[in-house]
């Protein structure tokens, strides 16, 4: 085992159980009309990563135009926060209609979902534009193209496309199974499947909660996972549902399309599974491959890095694990810097992200296979429950940066810099030793003079 010290931040290399905490989880007219009625919201500025420089008065030696600055005493007093810890707070978008339950982000747009119903578009921080589903909090959204793909507690999975003459407009366009195919399905006893006792339904609809849902590499198929236990492949070209897998024996949290061509799901039932997807003819089937994960603990996140190839996993417990394809999928190891449970992961260059119920988000960065963690975003005051990541314009090869974007139990949505080359919480740590000796010993020599 190895130890941050300075922190609490830990990792191992082996997987550890706990007790488990108990689950973490908490039908309408397929032709409803969609509308949408802005409402009150208010974009917070960035703040500091020391939140107690609010407060400094012009008279005191941190104030740049003070008159302290004229003092050999002024260069000791480096604004250490800024030097020290590039990633922090960029801003808050607040909303007051409902929790944040999804994100999802494309170019200079975010996608913002709710338990209101409302799908919420900002563009520079600013809202921009929105729709609405009539039922159904929003759990989830994927983009791809000029389509969005929601999922909803209902079961359903609604489709919408932006305008081509007005880019604020979004129409719905379907919903997943269309009308057609369902109709055309329940014909046929052969295509109900039993649910629960003494209850048979049509197996292309998801008869629970969408949890989640992801394309694939090339977003020719899109996965939908629900808490009724099962994973269903939907093609996009035509929105037919080629395949329903019933891949656990309890809920499905989170379904994720990985590295060649394999797709990892996690559930309540504590297991992380891989399936491989073959085509068959024209068409494409998923084949069990392996169990990566078996605990008592419910696994609530998954997320894949397709640069490095990494496979992560948050859970119940507070825990990350995660897998290298590079090693053939073994144990890679377990980050520890959660009280409470995962809610959330995110990952994209070195870095991962994982955002718990204990309202903070850790950073890690991963390099030569091994991580460490670089900060711990806090300002929230609810659950983390729902992250997006893009490349920040400003990055470059030789300081890539990010903008991550967090949503919250809180009602709102905030956005961090993250620098990959940041330093991590122990060199901060040490950082900060440092320059608090400097100071120590240039008031002693100071003193000496006065003398």
């Amino acid at each position: 085992m190895r130890e941050s010290r300075g922190s609490s931040m830990v990792v191992e290399s082996n997987s550890s159980h706990r007790h488990k905490l108990g689950s973490i989880l908490d039908s309408s007219d397929p032709t409803e009309d969609e509308d949408y009625s802005p409402l009150n919201t208010s974009v917070a500025g960035p703040s500091n990563c020391d939140q107690a420089s609010r407060s400094i008065p012009d008279s005191s030696p941190y104030n740049p135009v003070s008159p302290y600055t004229k003092s050999p005493w002024s260069s000791h007093f480096t604004n250490f926060e800024e030097s020290y810890c590039p990633n922090g707070p960029m801003g808050s978008l607040v909303r007051e209609e409902g929790h944040i339950y999804s994100l999802a982000t494309s170019g200079d747009l975010l996608y913002t979902g709710s338990d209101s119903k409302n799908i919420r578009v900002w563009k520079n921080q600013r809202e921009f534009s929105g729709f609405k589903s009539n039922s159904g909090l929003v759990k989830a959204i994927v983009l791809s193209g000029e389509r969005i793909f929601t999922g909803h507690q209902d079961g359903k999975i609604r489709v919408w496309k932006v305008s081509a003459k007005n880019p604020t407009v979004h129409k719905r366009v379907g919903t997943l199974p269309t009308l057609k195919a369902y109709i055309k399905s329940s014909i046929n006893p052969s295509n109900y499947v039993e649910i629960r006792r003494r209850r048979n339904a049509v197996w292309i609809k998801h008869f629970d909660a969408i949890s989640c849902l992801s394309l694939n590499e090339d977003e020719s198929l899109l996965y939908s996972a629900s808490w009724d236990k099962t994973i269903k492949v939907w093609r996009v070209s035509d929105s037919k549902c080629l395949e329903s897998i019933n891949a656990h024996d309890d809920a499905v949290n989170s379904i994720v399309a990985g590295f060649d061509g394999l797709v990892f799901s996690g559930s309540a039932d504590g297991t992380v599974k891989v399936w491989r997807r073959e085509l068959q003819g024209k068409g494409t089937k998923h084949f069990f491959s392996q169990t990566l994960l078996k605990q008592e603990c419910a696994v609530t996140a998954l997320a894949v890095n397709p640069t490095a190839t990494v496979i992560y996993c948050g859970s119940s417990d507070g825990l990350v694990n995660f897998w290298d394809r590079e090693k053939l999928l073994s144990h890679g190891g377990v980050l520890r810097g959660h009280k409470l449970a995962i809610l959330c992961l995110a990952a994209a260059g070195n870095l991962a992200f994982s955002g718990s119920a204990d309202m903070g988000i850790c950073v890690w960065r991963r390099l030569e296979g091994e991580h460490t963690c670089l900060s711990v975003l806090s300002g929230h005051t609810g659950p983390v429950k729902c992250l997006a990541i893009e490349e920040d314009r400003e990055s470059t090869a030789l300081n890539r940066r990010w903008i991550l974007y967090s949503g919250s139990l809180d009602k709102s949505v905030k956005m961090w810099r993250v620098a990959e080359q940041a330093p991590d919480l122990q060199q901060v740590s040490a950082m900060r030793r440092s320059n608090a000796q400097s100071f120590s010993s240039a008031g002693r020599m100071s003193q000496s003079g006065v003398a």
